[in-house]
């Protein structure tokens, strides 16, 4: 077994999602991620944890999605609900055999099964707001990944574990290092009410008073570097321009430009996929409204992969989020969506919070 993954276990088991005996895990991943499953599977018995695991194959998701009706793709087996209202926690193994497979896939239909998995998520995001579930997503380096990235297999292997400081002598004390760097950041934010972003095409602001920032710092992403909170729902106002793609299941949206008013997406173009860009808006009340503002703090990370788990980690980028908002930060939106854009602030980006300018060039101002 490869020792980076052995490795990589230990640290989501014990300091991510700090697994002790006797704790229920369940463990999520497609095929392709077996490799890792199989790893995290040995070092949570080798803890005294009760692992299950909960495999997805791609084939079977496109078969379901083509030929399935509407009640049968919007059902959720009554098996996974009881796991998610039983768990302790859950690892989310994300690495793809083919990340293009639901490129043909009707945008409506894909939306039915976000519908239909909101149910599942409320569960999930009640009990983790209630401290009930400990949660924790990474990345499985994979050929399709690695072809995403523009990268070798090797060369994405690094990358991938290079970004989570595996090749660290400690990586637990390096994540604990980060974790208390960005508190300050954090414990400064929750004291501002408004907060305003100005960069290329782009002037927004929002009130962010009363929400709580989140540090995170490989406890619930693996790997992490980010601060972030959900904003006063119905108090974004502006427009903003993303410089990079959306990625949503496998398909790039490019050159996205958002106008909000009054908290709500009033205008949404884009210069590719616009029509799933509409449709993701529509997917229900809560989706034309902000969920999430974040910055991301990993300067370690500095080439945009098209994976949100590590390109919205990007140090000296900000990214925003339509949908369901976080009630641990205080976020009160509803949506069975929460999708992440990317936009660059290292040539022209300012943040200011009540006024006062905090964060330039990438940079946070901060002392």
């Amino acid at each position: 077994m490869d020792p980076r993954l052995l490795k990589l276990s230990d640290v989501l088991l014990t300091y991510s999602l700090k697994i002790k005996k006797g704790d229920k895990l369940l463990i999520s991943g497609g095929e392709s991620t077996l490799p890792l499953i199989k790893a995290v599977y040995k070092r949570a018995i080798e803890l005294g944890a009760y692992p299950q695991i909960d495999i997805g194959v791609e084939d079977l998701t496109e078969i379901l999605l083509k030929y399935g009706s509407e009640d049968q793709i919007t059902y959720t087996p009554e098996s996974l609900k009881r796991a998610f209202e039983t768990v302790d926690a859950v690892l989310t193994i994300w690495g793809d055999k083919n990340t293009r497979f639901l490129t043909n896939v009707d945008a409506s239909r894909m939306k039915l099964r976000s519908r239909g998995r909101r149910e599942l998520m409320e569960i999930f995001h009640e009990r983790m707001a209630k401290g009930e579930l400990r949660w924790c997503g990474t990345q499985f380096p994979t050929h399709a990944n690695a072809q995403e990235a523009s990268m070798s297999l090797s060369e994405y292997e690094d990358f991938v574990y290079g970004a989570g400081y595996i090749y660290e002598e400690d990586p637990v004390a390096k994540w604990m290092k980060i974790r208390d760097e960005q508190q300050k950041i954090c414990d400064f934010l929750n004291t501002k009410e408004t907060l305003r972003i100005v960069s290329k095409d782009t002037d927004i602001t929002m009130s962010i008073k009363g929400r709580k920032w989140i540090n995170c710092c490989g406890e619930e992403n693996f790997p992490d570097g980010e601060v972030f909170t959900s904003p006063i729902e119905d108090s974004v106002n502006g427009h903003i321009r993303f410089s990079f793609p959306g990625i949503y299941a496998g398909r790039e949206i490019e050159d996205i430009y958002l106008e909000f008013k009054d908290g709500k997406v009033v205008n949404a173009k884009a210069a590719k996929g616009e029509d799933l860009l509409l449709e993701l808006l529509e997917t229900d009340e809560g989706a034309k409204f902000l969920g999430e503002v974040a910055v991301g703090t990993n300067y370690g990370i500095q080439k945009f992969t098209k994976n949100m788990l590590f390109d919205e980690k990007i140090g000296g980028t900000v990214h925003l989020a339509i949908g369901r908002g976080f009630p641990e930060a205080g976020g009160q939106n509803v949506s069975s969506i929460h999708w992440d854009m990317l936009c660059d602030m290292k040539e022209e980006g300012k943040i200011f919070a009540d006024g006062e300018l905090i964060y330039e060039k990438g940079q946070f101002l901060i002392k």
